[in-house]
């Protein structure tokens, strides 16, 4: 038994906001010393290598349950079933729902319960549950779902990314300009014709990688001496995701019944452009072939780093026929694959 994706669902933030919006800022390094560069130079130079020219952020009225909530209410309707025979709600995030303007995180109750609650199902025996694991945290719980419904414990499972990133940087440092905020959502069920998760694999490095990204203070202590921000150490990220995950995505391959020759896009977490095309450029070199033209669509350009949104938002993107050049057909076998915090790595393999 397999189990498919029934219905697909998005939601992208209205607040457009373009690198321009970052020029009045005052960046600092770790040391807390203001930048020599000019923040147009800055600018330039992150859209060199991350790809980004825009980003999106929710609304001041706007929390990570609510993006959440609208696109699971998509998925719900794409899907055209009824949200009470839904068993499962699993929410991915990394810090829950952040008021615009406060600095305190809200997980409690759970966000998977707050969508429950606004998607007004009354089933009690529908259990609703948050995932923490970084960015790969969609993905994990699309394994998770799939792990349930093959032990018998769930015929139908809704599984959630959303995240409000914007809410979380430190102004003062211009990694900040990376990140953005969105959500997207499945609803998966037992396929009758073999479509679905055919398989899949998961890793934590929790050594020296733990602290690869984590909550630290301002580059700004004064301004801001006691307030924590999401922090990363981007080169030794880079240099972790390139070394590991193109390894996760071949033993993915590997340990199935699919050849390297069979997966017809890879669909990745969308963290940085350079750092995507040199994983699947060395993905593809561990099989000693060269990376097959449009086999890697992309939309950080004007999306960012929505962290656990980027692969559901990409793969509705992709299915509604929005990225140019970029189409999943029926028969297609597609390869998902996602790093992030903890640090934590992990990939399927679909059949469309």
């Amino acid at each position: 038994m397999t189990n498919h994706f029934i219905g697909i669902g998005k939601y992208i933030p209205t607040e457009t906001i373009s690198n321009q919006f970052f020029e009045e800022h005052q960046f600092y390094n770790e040391q807390g010393e203001i930048l020599d560069q000019n923040n147009a130079t800055i600018s330039h130079k992150l859209k060199q290598i991350t790809g980004i020219e825009e980003r999106r952020y929710a609304r001041k009225d706007q929390v990570t349950s609510d993006l959440g909530y609208m696109a699971a209410a998509k998925a719900i309707t794409n899907a055209n079933i009824d949200a009470e025979t839904i068993d499962y709600i699993i929410f991915a995030h990394n810090f829950g729902d952040v008021k615009h303007d406060t600095i305190q995180s809200d997980m409690v109750p759970s966000l998977a319960a707050r969508v429950k609650n606004l998607l007004k199902i009354q089933n009690p025996y529908c259990v609703a549950y948050d995932v923490i694991f970084g960015c790969p945290g969609w993905v994990e719980g699309v394994i998770q779902a799939n792990a349930f419904m093959k032990a018998g414990l769930a015929k139908r499972c809704l599984v959630i990314g959303a995240e409000t990133l914007s809410r979380v940087v430190d102004e003062h440092d211009r990694d900040t300009m990376i990140y953005a905020d969105g959500a997207g959502a499945v609803i998966l069920e037992a396929s009758t014709n073999n479509k679905g998760i055919q398989a899949h694999l998961s890793a934590s490095y929790a050594n020296e990688e733990k602290d690869y990204l984590f909550f630290g203070k301002s580059y700004n202590s004064e301004k801001c001496p006691n307030t924590k921000y999401i922090k990363m150490y981007g080169r030794k990220i880079y240099e972790f995701a390139l070394s590991r995950v193109p390894l996760a995505m071949k033993k993915c391959v590997d340990d199935s019944t699919y050849n390297i020759d069979d997966i017809s896009k890879i669909v990745i977490h969308q963290a940085n452009e350079k750092m995507d095309e040199a994983i699947v450029k060395r993905f593809y070199s561990l099989y000693d072939l060269d990376v097959p033209k449009n086999i890697m669509p992309m939309n950080i350009h004007k999306l960012g780093n929505s962290s656990v949104a980027t692969i559901p938002i990409l793969l509705k993107m992709i299915m509604d026929n929005d990225l140019e050049n970029h189409q999943i057909n029926e028969g297609d076998a597609v390869l998902f694959a996602s790093v992030g915090a903890g640090m934590n790595i992990n990939t399927f393999i679909y059949q469309f």
